[in-house]
């Protein structure tokens, strides 16, 4: 009798839910295979490419990625599809290098930025395994097979899984579980050289800007004095850079106020507008085609500097340019305002001026004023200020700033969203009834108005109060001091703020899910409020109670490869999944015995 051999075949079939669509998510930044990277499919399917999609870089066990791409847009719409534009967060004004700002009127905005921020642009989101898995592939989604770095072959597909995209919908956050939050997941608190051949047809973020002296027929370069060195002396050489809205300041020293009063250009408001502005840099080619220049318009009068007696008159002390772009079209309008002052001639007389430049979108129409920048949009970017409501006030959350003597200042230090911090100042306590005195204590910590709503986006609109959630406040106990001649006054402020990530995990948003105060106070005789000072803290602490959505599962690993034994299969079974390669030998040996016998009856 001859038996037949039995052969195992195994077929993997990738399966995808139908009508599933794929999950944009963004990727880091990896090199892309070249079209000969990219070999042919096994039998059965082709290597298929989708409009805004990119090749991935695998990764073993979860999303693998490649650099983002811009998707098309539809026609008539030059900006790219994206539901939010999270680097949008100047209203009015082309933010550098957010390719989906609208304000930047750039059908291709790679041209103008040299590259484009994460979330500005659509990107891909693929799953890959070793192609050696994969007999025949019946995924609806572009797939891919390429050559990774090990020279190891990958077949990648989209993936669309709500789960491993988006992070875990947040817990509510209020009064009673706020602390357990806090317990949970609280960690430790505490330019461009100027070329003059060949001019780019349209100015470069980050260009400097060209002027033109018809006077003398010279072209220069807008300029943005800065202070050097320790003493901050001004530095006229520093050029201001296209888009770069900044802001300045230096100091200058005079030996000859008298002499220099009336022939320093730097004191002089008709040196700063004395000139025009090249829309683009292309103008200096034709410099008597005045369509690619803009004279320089004066906001208000500005008087000359004049030496009257022992005082010089009239002395520019700060500068403000508003410039209006318009994409490549360039330079749309200058416009210059100016701050002057009075200098007392004296040996060694000394000046501090500001410049400030600022690029916003250029408008046809005028306009109502715009709001102040974002901190993001929507989620909260690293760094930016934390936003307050009062009433109907949108302002920024502070903490305490010292003067040079310690005492408590006027200004304050703003609060920076995820950044911990701690300040303090030297508050002198004055000869008033309690109350007036815990009353001043209290607003010098929290600063005035008081906040009373943070906002939970950076983008939050004071008219909308879906916006804002309420900040939980806990002031001292008073009859836990135990003093019946005492007042009790508010010393320190701790501004605890819980914050997590939202939305997809290749494009999250941080936002703030509750704020709270709270106080610590001390006890003071009457009799200690004449000349006693007291030291003021405020702390403020960001705490991450962000619950990452659920791991993979079911997922392939890179690593997995196809069995080459008979007995395999029946490994995997008897040892109920475990690692194939630590199989159990009884199991086999049971197997054989078991082959043997039936062998053994059929030879009798």
């Amino acid at each position: 009798m001859c038996a037949s051999p039995l052969v195992l075949l195994q077929v993997f079939f990738l399966m995808a839910p139908e009508g599933a669509r794929p999950q944009p998510s963004s990727s880091p930044s990896g090199a892309v295979p070249t079209p000969s990277e990219l070999g042919p499919g096994s039998q059965g399917w082709t290597p298929q490419s989708s409009e805004g999609t990119e090749t991935p870089w695998a990764v073993s066990g979860s999303s693998t990625v490649g650099p983002p791409v811009v998707t098309p847009s539809a026609p008539g719409n030059p900006f790219p599809v994206l539901p939010m534009c999270v680097c949008d967060l100047t209203p009015g004004t082309c933010d550098i290098n957010c390719c989906c700002d609208k304000d930047c009127y750039l059908l291709h905005p790679r041209t103008v930025f040299s590259f484009c921020l994460p979330g500005s642009v659509r990107s891909s989101s693929w799953v890959c395994v070793d192609n050696s898995l994969i007999f025949r592939s019946n995924s609806p989604f572009p797939s891919r097979v390429f050559m990774d770095p090990n020279g190891i072959r990958q077949f990648c597909v989209h993936v669309n899984n709500s789960k491993l995209n988006y992070f875990q919908e947040l817990q509510k956050v209020n009064a009673s579980n706020f602390q357990a939050l806090v317990t949970e997941f609280e960690g430790k608190s505490f330019t461009s050289a100027f070329q003059t051949q060949s001019p780019p047809p349209f100015y470069r973020a980050g260009d400097p800007i060209l002027t033109y002296f018809s006077r003398w027929s010279v072209i220069s370069l807008l300029r943005q004095p800065a202070g050097v060195g320790a003493g901050g002396l001004c530095a006229e050489s520093n050029p201001a850079g296209f888009l770069e809205s900044k802001s300045t300041t230096c100091a200058r020293f005079f030996k000859d106020l008298a002499n220099s009063c009336t022939l320093d250009p730097a004191l002089n408001a008709a040196s700063y507008y004395n000139f025009t502005v090249l829309k683009v840099p292309r103008g200096m080619t034709d410099l008597q085609d005045m369509k690619f220049q803009v004279p320089v318009t004066l906001v208000s009068k500005a008087g000359s500097p004049l030496l009257a007696g022992n005082t010089c008159q009239n002395v520019v002390s700060q500068v403000i340019y508003e410039i209006e772009t318009n994409g490549t079209f360039g330079i749309q309008k200058v416009s210059v305002s100016f701050e002057q002052t009075n200098l007392t001639v004296n040996p060694g007389t000394s000046l501090q001026q500001h410049f400030i430049i600022r690029f916003r979108a250029f408008r046809h129409s005028t306009a109502a004023s715009l709001p102040g920048p974002r901190s993001g949009n929507p989620g909260y970017i690293v760094g930016k200020p934390l936003l307050a409501l009062t009433g109907d006030l949108s302002h920024t959350m502070t903490l305490l700033q010292s003067q040079g003597d310690g005492a408590c200042s006027i200004k304050r230090h703003e609060v920076q969203f995820g950044v911990n911090a701690m300040s303090g100042c030297k508050f002198r306590l004055k000869k008033v009834d309690c109350s007036h005195l815990q009353q001043e204590m209290y607003q010098t910590l929290h600063g005035r108005p008081r906040p009373e709503y943070v906002a939970i986006f950076g983008n939050a609109d004071a008219a909308q109060k879906g916006d804002w959630t309420s900040i939980l406040s806990r002031n001292c106990s008073v009859s836990a001091m135990h003093c019946t001649s005492c007042c009790v006054i508010p010393v320190s402020l701790e501004i605890q703020v819980l914050w997590a990530y939202i939305g997809l995990q290749s494009n999250p948003q941080a936002h703030v899910s509750r704020a709270r105060f709270l106080y610590q106070c001390q006890s003071k005789q009457d009799s200690q409020q004449v000349t006693e000072e007291v030291s003021l803290t405020t702390i403020v602490t960001f705490v991450d109670i962000t619950q990452k959505p659920e791991s993979p599962r079911g997922q392939h690993r890179v690593d997995w490869k196809l069995p080459f034994d008979f007995f395999f299969p029946f490994k995997v079974a008897f040892s109920k999944g475990v690692d194939s390669q630590k199989g159990s030998v009884s199991p086999i040996l049971v197997l054989c015995l078991s082959l043997l016998g039936v062998l053994s009856l059929e030879t009798k």
